[in-house]
């Protein structure tokens, strides 16, 4: 098991808790809609094993993570990930963003191109606006005072592909941590961010992701371009992804990191 560092990166009055572990070149994952970087734990030790540097910054409100949560936009997020970068050295990395973390990391790759290598779109909504149905299971699935059984319903249905167990999802929210970057979101005008500038995009598709139904699954592809875009489809996944199919992400952003470096 590689060491894992920690650290606390500060730009003005923003603080991010960082961890870090391994050598070479550079991943920076990003986490889901009110969630941590340790959703990421089991990819992070796969794929610094396999030869890269992983750094996992803490999202403003969680952990040792603080800053202004009221008032900002992606912009903002994207300034927090650039300072967790420079302060691990600096050049261009691969950003990978997790459901909303995709957000930052497209963000990012419009605003700091000189430190985005390229960037990772994990299970990535390709559909908007998210049918009623599936935004209610989201919203109830981290409403801590529902009864346990409903809030796994609710779950399965959003975040689980089936056969997969939601239980591990069960805690892990912050609710004001989520209305805070739903809030960045809408603050942010969608072309300052969405085309991720002129970032080569990984687009990871969980094959049983309801915010991607199968009809979908080549919107970024074709929006983008096929030169930018590499798509690669994740079997028996939603849109939770990572604990579904740790080895399967963490082999899918290993060829990537390969490719992206054989260039």
């Amino acid at each position: 098991m590689r060491a894992v560092e920690r650290r606390i990166v500060s730009h003005g009055e923003v603080q991010i808790e960082v961890f870090a572990r391994g050598t070479g070149p550079r991943v920076v994952m990003l986490p889901s809609l009110g969630r941590g970087a340790t959703d990421f734990d089991d990819i992070a030790g796969r794929v610094s094993a396999a030869g890269y540097r992983v750094v996992l910054p803490q999202p403003r409100g969680i952990g040792a993570s603080c800053g202004p949560l009221n008032g900002i936009t992606l912009h903002d997020y994207a300034r927090d990930v650039a300072a967790v970068i420079e302060a691990d050295g600096g050049g261009p990395s691969l950003i990978a963003g997790h459901a909303f973390g995709n957000f930052v990391a497209r963000t990012m790759a419009a605003d700091c191109p000189q430190l985005t290598r390229a960037i990772a779109l994990l299970a990535a909504t390709h559909v908007w606006p998210l049918p009623p149905d599936v935004r209610d299971s989201i919203n109830k699935s981290h409403q801590m005072a529902l009864p346990e059984d409903l809030r796994l319903r609710h779950l399965q249905h959003a975040f689980f592909a089936p056969g997969n167990d939601p239980r591990v999802w069960l805690e892990g929210w912050d609710e004001a941590v989520m209305l805070a970057e739903r809030a960045a979101t809408e603050a942010t005008p969608k072309p300052e961010w969405w085309n991720a500038g002129a970032a080569p995009v990984l687009d990871l598709v969980p094959e049983n992701d309801v915010c991607t139904p199968a009809d979908s699954r080549e919107r970024y592809l074709t929006e983008f371009g096929a030169h930018r875009v590499t798509l690669m489809l994740v079997p028996r996944a939603g849109h939770a992804l990572l604990p579904e199919q740790p080895a399967a992400v963490a082999a899918a952003l290993v060829s990537y990191l390969e490719q992206l470096t054989a260039e």
